[in-house]
């Protein structure tokens, strides 16, 4: 063992660093400055820089590429994980290509994907009832698709939840939570959900019913058994739609949350009888309709769903399965299925 104030070769530690950067030897740092004391658990090679996945403009899926960054650091009231898992959303993609580039435009190079999970080994000033070692699932505040990641909100993870099962909740639990609490749903209800079986939709799904209320949802043919597995009542796309849901609940539906932008708003009204009782965070026309749209940190902002679908998980009420995982080199692949859709469940990528 090294005497105290020593490394393992006897030499004396000093500066701003209280570890050397000695292969293979893990130990503390004190971090100073925008973060708190915290313990790292990453590899001492700091000559080496860490992988991101980044892009530097706007493009399809092959401006995606693998750099090196310098590591990020928890500012205060964040944590930093070393990543185990990151999700594909729809999201990251329309970020990508720049379709969403006139109401959120970037700085390049940029970093990638939204939801982590992983490992913490930093927590910034502030922060209460997470430490060092803990495994969680979260938002990114940086890139998620990396080694590592600063997160701006998250929640444990369950012992028994896989890092990257998890690594799709953060922002499908967030945004099905919102926009189910913007109607909003109550016990007892009937809500239809456009696109069930997607991360989204799937957690509106399963949110939804746990909440007491009768759940009709849209996808393809080959999901239905397992919507109807979760206690949902599939219904396919196309032509007909109103005219089915409603042999389905002939009394009425209550609340319709579009979860894909699927350009059947005029159907939801229909079937809701009022515009104020459909939700989407997919179709750009829903104010010609006056239907609501909710996104990212607008009204209803519902961070607490991560943690309401980790207990949910728990009590075995909530899953959302892994449709394929891929490697950090393999990102653009991911994002190029992601944009296909008609998946279930989520895309992952899978990291440390």
């Amino acid at each position: 063992m090294a005497a105290a104030g020593l490394d393992i070769r006897g030499v004396p530690i000093s500066g701003r660093r209280e570890r050397e950067q000695t292969a293979g030897i893990l130990a503390p740092r004190t971090c100073r400055g925008h973060h708190k004391k915290c313990t790292h658990a990453a590899n001492l090679h700091r000559e080496k820089a860490l992988k991101a996945v980044q892009f530097a403009g706007y493009g399809g899926p092959e401006v995606l590429k693998v750099v090196d960054i310098e590591e990020p650091h928890a500012r205060a009231g964040q944590i930093r994980i070393a990543v185990r898992a990151a999700g594909v959303n729809a999201f990251d993609w329309k970020i990508r290509s720049g379709a969403l580039a006139a109401v959120m435009p970037i700085d390049f190079p940029a970093g990638v994907g939204m939801d982590a999970s992983g490992v913490v080994d930093e927590v910034g000033d502030g922060v209460e009832g997470v430490a060092v070692g803990d495994a969680v699932f979260g938002t990114a505040a940086t890139g998620a698709t990396a080694q590592y990641a600063v997160l701006a909100e998250w929640a444990k993870k369950p012992e028994s939840l896989s890092f990257e099962e998890a690594a799709g909740y953060p922002m499908s639990t967030e945004t099905a939570c919102r926009a189910l609490n913007l109607p909003p749903l109550e016990p007892g209800q009937t809500l239809l959900v456009n696109g069930a079986a997607g991360g989204v939709g799937l957690a509106a799904v399963q949110f939804a019913l746990a909440g007491g209320a009768t759940v009709i949802g849209t996808a393809s043919e080959g999901n239905h058994e397992y919507l109807r597995s979760l206690g949902a009542i599939p219904t396919t796309y196309g032509p007909g739609l109103v005219g089915r849901v409603r042999e389905l609940a002939p009394h009425g539906v209550d609340v319709a949350f579009d979860a894909v932008g699927s350009g059947i708003l005029p159907e939801l009204i229909e079937l809701t009888g009022s515009a104020g009782k459909v939700i989407t965070i997919a179709d750009s026309r829903a104010a010609e309709y006056g239907v609501r749209f909710t996104g990212g940190q607008g009204p209803g902002h519902a961070p607490e769903a991560r943690a309401e679908a980790a207990a949910l998980f728990e009590q075995g009420k909530f899953r959302l399965p892994v449709a394929e995982t891929f490697s950090l080199e393999n990102v653009a692949a991911a994002q190029a299925k992601s944009e296909q859709g008609h998946v279930l469940g989520k895309y992952i990528v899978t990291v440390n």
